[in-house]
């Protein structure tokens, strides 16, 4: 009896350790990190190309960047990798990585996207926007003025973007503009460029106004209209901005 229960404390032992050995899973929380930090590392990356502080053209340094975030070069490779896939990173493997200039090939399409988009929002806007739906708008207008007058940029296309998100939520589908947002990066950062021309802040809140009136007047017709001029007038440009900044864009045929 004595044996019987000294193998049994022996198997009981063996399948503890056995237990003890087989439990760690030592790769679960750097798998996690690492996605993580990559995640980062690409939304970082993206906001600085789509914002203009990293220039079309400009080389990325993946050594640096993961000095950068004190990584290894694995969870930057992941991210330039994924943003080449939007088109907004260009891969030689001879040459370099370097952020992608603007495709003037790629513009036409993604307006005509945004515009379809756009006034299916601003027409249930239309028919839906309550007194302090607009009231929230008119408060978009005086920040879009503010940042006019102190020249700022970037906060007045933050404001610029918050105006059509509201024009969604108010239809009722936020989710349009997420869908614009996916296809309009290239617009963003052609649209970055149109800022500084004297005038042009000042027109897109002139066109901002005239939507918000015909969404106050629920007027469907008028809104859509509206739309339109904001959008075409935008589009109209393309020539005069690539004319300023020669080397931000690219065109079928054009040398790499």
């Amino acid at each position: 009896m004595k044996k019987v229960a000294t193998t049994q404390d022996e198997g009981g032992l063996a399948s503890a350790t056995a237990r003890r050995t087989v439990a760690p899973m030592p790769s679960v929380r750097p798998t996690r990190r690492a996605v993580t930090v990559a995640s980062t590392i690409y939304r970082d990356l993206r906001s600085e190309i789509v914002s203009l502080k990293r220039k079309p053209g400009e080389p990325i340094a993946e050594k640096q960047i993961a000095e950068a975030y004190g990584v290894s070069r694995t969870p930057v490779r992941e991210a330039v990798l994924k943003l080449a896939d939007e088109g907004l990173i260009e891969i030689f493997p001879q040459s370099g990585t370097f952020v992608s200039r603007i495709p003037l090939d790629a513009l036409p399409e993604a307006f005509a996207i945004r515009k379809a988009l756009e006034e299916a929002t601003v027409r249930y806007a239309a028919e839906r926007a309550t007194r302090s739906q607009i009231a929230m708008l008119r408060a978009n207008l005086e920040l879009q003025r503010e940042m006019q007058e102190t020249a700022n940029y970037q906060g007045f296309h933050q404001a610029d973007e918050t105006f059509h998100a509201l024009v969604a939520e108010i239809a009722g589908y936020p989710g349009f503009w997420t869908l614009i947002q996916q296809t309009k990066v290239q617009i963003d950062r052609y649209r970055l460029l149109t800022l500084p021309v004297r005038g042009r802040i000042a027109e897109v809140i002139a066109e901002h106004t005239a939507i918000v009136e015909a969404l106050a007047a629920n007027d469907a017709v008028a809104a859509i209209m509206a739309l339109d001029a904001h959008l075409d007038d935008l589009q109209i440009s393309v020539d005069d901005v690539r004319a300023s900044y020669p080397r931000y864009f690219t065109a079928p045929g054009d040398p790499a």
